[in-house]
């Protein structure tokens, strides 16, 4: 039996509930300590009564902090006469707002950009009118990126006015509306993580994923580098996103092989191969499937044309995949492998997936990080 080293981070359903949507959204909007730490116990309680037949060890518990931990944010924009305001929406509910007045899950930076730019959308026409929707991305290294979303073609004079407000507030300004984006400096912004292992430079792409918590992001990254340091050989890695997990993780292994399918983030990844000098990493723009009938021969590609996979001496395959999980085929594949990381959103398919792992398999570590308190 080979061990699953498994990595979790669980964005579990709302556990304590409320009356209405609009009490939830005040809960958002000034976070509760005492409501962090009551959910947050319910979690882990759930988590071992899901895990219980498969894993009987310690389930090792990363706790976010309860506030501005959030370092991206999106609202949407509600017009009333002369006054815009941010707002949310119930499903299905979108004649009815829940005002937003604050948003302390957010971090400190969107905190302090949200009323500046409020004031400067009520006070600027050109920037108001049928502006739909807000969106910040932001890091612990204080850049910034704000995108406005209209119902209108942007022009030169948006442009210019949009400038302005750029310099003013200090952060990186897009604009967007349909078929149209409106690049005023960077579409991304550089985030910086010093772990255990180093210290790492990213840059997040405005429309590429990035995990949203930084502080549960640190503790994954180091997390996952501590259980794989004595593995050596190779690592593959599927659903690599820009990166964050395989910079680091290259330290322990040999060769690195990562494959992603979105454009921006392959584009994103190896920029922060480069910005990190990482030379052991290899990039390739694949699904899980297609590698996995690459690796068996059943499929050739022109995208491996200059890589031998039988040159590589995989140890370790490292999954993070989307909500759905590993489809039955990467579950072969992840199975030939001596040991399997596993990061996961969604505990029912992560189930699903270890159940069938664990005929080859059995769980040597388990974490449980809080990426979405409340």
């Amino acid at each position: 039996m080979f061990p699953i080293r498994r990595l979790s981070s669980y964005n579990l359903k709302y556990i304590i509930t409320y009356s209405t949507f609009k009490d939830y959204i005040m809960t958002i909007g000034s976070a509760q300590p005492h409501l962090y730490q009551v959910q947050l116990e319910q979690k882990v309680e759930q988590t071992k009564q899901e895990f219980e037949e498969l894993y009987s060890g310690e389930l090792e518990i990363f706790e976010s902090p309860p506030a501005h931990f959030r370092m991206r944010a999106e609202f949407k924009v509600w017009h009333d006469g002369d006054n815009s305001s941010y707002a949310m929406y119930a499903p299905g509910q979108y004649k009815t707002p829940v005002l937003i007045d604050e948003f302390t899950f957010g971090s400190i930076q969107i905190n302090v950009l949200m009323p500046k730019l409020l004031h400067e959308i009520n006070n600027t026409p050109i920037l108001r009118q049928r502006l739909f929707q807000v969106e910040f991305l932001t890091t612990t290294t204080e850049d910034a990126l704000i995108t406005l979303i209209y119902h209108k073609k942007l022009d030169e004079e948006w442009a210019a006015t949009a400038k302005l407000l750029e310099s003013l507030l200090k952060c990186k300004i897009i604009g967007r509306s349909r078929k149209q984006k409106i690049v005023l400096s960077d579409d991304f912004v550089f985030e910086k993580f010093t772990l255990n292992s180093g210290t790492y430079t990213y840059e997040h792409v405005e429309t590429g994923f990035t995990q949203p918590n930084a502080s549960i992001c640190k503790d994954m990254l180091n997390w996952a580098v501590t259980k794989t340091e004595k593995m050596g050989g190779d690592l593959l890695e599927l659903y690599c996103g820009n990166g964050n997990f395989t910079l680091p993780l290259s330290k322990n292994f040999t060769s690195v092989i990562a494959t992603e399918v979105s454009k921006t983030s392959i584009r994103s990844a190896e920029t922060n191969i480069e910005l990190n000098g990482i030379k052991n990493i290899t990039m390739l723009r694949m699904s899980s499937e297609e590698f996995t009938q690459a690796i068996n021969g059943a499929r050739e590609f022109r995208r491996l044309k200059d890589i031998d996979l039988n040159d590589y001496t995989f140890s370790t395959i490292f999954v993070d995949p989307p909500r759905s999980g590993l489809d039955s085929e990467t579950e072969k594949l992840a199975s030939t492998f001596d040991n399997i990381l596993y990061i996961s959103c969604n505990p029912e398919t992560l189930k699903q997936n270890v159940i069938q792992l664990s005929k080859t398999h059995s769980i040597t570590s388990m974490a449980l990080f809080d990426q979405f308190p409340y």
